[in-house]
């Protein structure tokens, strides 16, 4: 096992920033990324009962002694005082209200949380550390990569029979989500619980920038995506009077750093796997050195060549390209559905440039877009309590009350509130004027951020779009931009679910290394710095063809 969770820390080293993306800490500027990252947004709380959350357990004093002792009776479940976990960005940091989140958790449930929460940049580094330490938080959020491999190693309790047994598996059944779970689950297992659906991107273009241009309607191939680019880099489309200061696209790096990968340029990518999948016939392959891949780094080269790729793609993070995008450097950005489309459209009001944005259907040559398999929340094996930490907080977080409400809207007076007040978007332009938002008195609303004044929260944890459970009480509808509703809706009408790859010996050995050599490949092929034929003769001959190979055995003869 030690060796083991070496390799993983090594893996975790090499692909530090791996960090999922998806749901955006807090708001439009904030670090995290991804539908399950926090965009943080608040909302009020539902003074009902918060069902079995509070619920203490009692004993069957009827019950033979020894059955007992052998099969514990579900209120024999102790409920602990006392948890720590290890998260990222998807939950409030310091800066956004963290004390005031866990204390309201506490007062609700009981339970006091000790939180380990480090950079979200670093996150996964510092999952590798704590891992080889042996100092295991009780729980820890995860990405899918790091969800099999962790699982495969032992790391991670299985929650199976306390999931199948659960109100909660209840609950989701009655919102048609149980779904999610299963498409987590390892072999028929389960280690890990999603706080919500996956999301995934969709492309967004700016409508001034397209009418600047005389681009009339959206493209729906990939002919037509190419020129829309190309007018977006040789013209005018931000209407400063000069031709040629712009791009047509970027993104956080040419290839993702998160399954699946292909999420953040996907109409250059199209077919392509540029790691391990899942074929038709229930095999698994790796589609790196496949006939789509060297397709998807034709087009990626042709267009860099163009220049309607910005070049700072290479080294851009998540919020490089955000800024960027505010900033109008350029005109087509693929990011997440939902709540960021409504991110996306209020920071470029806040830099006084038109902000309506066109959510794209997926032209014909990607077909669909890819919901990721979610973040999970993981209880780790060394936990001494792991029956008492699944029923009292990973199910409580989806009750259905109160402590389900804190963790999609946050605290009231910090994050929310039903006062009577006027809210401030950003400060004064050069006319002195401010855009303001007036709510009345039981009103509900977000408040303004606490790290990024001027802006709102939009959630806390569990994004109101994606949620497993039925809220009661919901003021979704009043949160909810129009934007992000229907960002979440063309996504949902176009999108099928990514592959969750599991983890094997040879998976922990060798893809940290092999992910690192097809990165870099990916990169030069694409800046032209090396041909599609040396990328892979560099593939063969550093020993990425022989990993693969033995990764793809190894899947194959589970």
């Amino acid at each position: 096992m030690k060796k083991k969770i070496v390799s993983l820390f090594m893996v975790a080293a090499m692909t530090a920033s791996l960090v999922g993306c998806g749901g955006g800490n807090a708001d439009s500027s904030n670090t995290g990324d991804s539908a399950a990252t926090t965009d943080n947004s608040a909302a009020t709380t539902d003074t009902t009962d918060t069902s079995s959350t509070d619920n203490a357990a009692s004993t069957d004093t009827a019950a033979d002694n020894t059955q007992a002792e052998a099969e514990p009776a579900a209120d024999d479940i102790e409920k602990p005082e006392e948890i720590t976990i290890m998260i990222d960005g998807t939950v409030f940091t310091k800066e956004n209200g963290q004390e005031q989140f866990w204390a309201k958790f506490q007062e609700l449930t009981g339970i006091k949380v000790n939180v380990i929460q480090p950079d979200h940049d670093a996150y996964y580094d510092n999952v590798g550390q704590t891992i080889a330490s042996g100092d295991w938080p009780d729980v820890i959020i995860l990405s899918s990569t790091y969800y099999s491999a962790y699982a495969a190693e032992g790391v991670l309790w299985d929650m199976t029979d306390a999931w199948e047994n659960s109100e909660l598996k209840k609950r989701q059944e009655a919102y048609n989500s149980a779904g999610i779970v299963e498409g987590v689950k390892l072999n028929g297992r389960l280690y890990g619980m999603p706080s919500g659906r996956g999301n995934g991107c969709v492309t967004y273009v700016k409508k001034a920038w397209m009418d600047n241009c005389g681009i009339t309607s959206a493209p729906t191939n990939y002919e037509e995506y190419l020129a829309m680019l190309e007018a977006f880099t040789n013209g005018d489309p931000d209407g400063d009077g000069v031709d040629g200061n712009t791009f047509g696209v970027a993104a956080a790096g040419f290839i993702g750093t998160e399954a699946p990968y292909i999420n953040y340029l996907p109409e250059f990518y199209q077919d392509a796997h540029p790691s391990f999948y899942i074929k038709e016939d229930g095999t698994y392959a790796d589609g790196f050195t496949e006939d789509a891949m060297k397709a998807a780094l034709e087009r990626l080269a042709d267009a860099y060549a163009k220049g309607v790729i910005d070049p700072t793609t290479l080294t851009n993070g998540t919020a490089d390209c955000r800024n960027k995008f505010y900033s109008d450097d350029f005109g087509v950005f693929t990011y997440w559905a939902g709540t960021w489309a409504s991110n996306l459209k209020n920071n470029l009001e806040n830099n006084e440039i038109d902000s309506e944005l066109i959510a794209l259907p997926p032209i014909a040559e990607v077909g669909a877009y890819l919901d990721r398999v979610p973040p999970v929340w993981c209880i780790t094996s060394t936990c001494e309590n792991p029956e008492g930490v699944f029923r009292y907080f990973i199910e409580a977080m989806q009750d259905g009350g109160d402590v389900q409400f804190l963790f999609t809207y946050g605290v009231e007076g910090v994050h929310w509130s039903t006062a009577a007040e006027t809210l401030y978007a950003g400060e004064t332009n050069d006319k002195g004027e401010s855009k303001e938002k007036v709510y009345a008195e039981g009103e509900f609303h977000m408040l303004d951020n606490l790290e990024t004044p001027g802006t709102q929260y939009t959630k806390a944890h569990i994004d109101p779009n994606l949620a497993p459970v039925e809220l009661a009480n919901d003021p979704r509808e009043k949160t909810v931009a129009p934007e992000a509703k229907a960002s979440s809706e063309l996504f949902a009408k176009n999108c099928v679910t990514a592959d969750l790859i599991p983890s094997t010996d040879a998976m922990t050995e060798y893809n940290g290394d092999l992910t690192t050599l097809k990165n870099e490949i990916i990169a030069k092929v694409a800046m032209g710095e090396m041909t599609i034929e040396e990328g892979y003769a560099k593939y063969e001959a550093d020993g990425g063809a022989a990993w693969s190979q033995q990764i793809v055995d190894s899947l194959n003869n589970q």
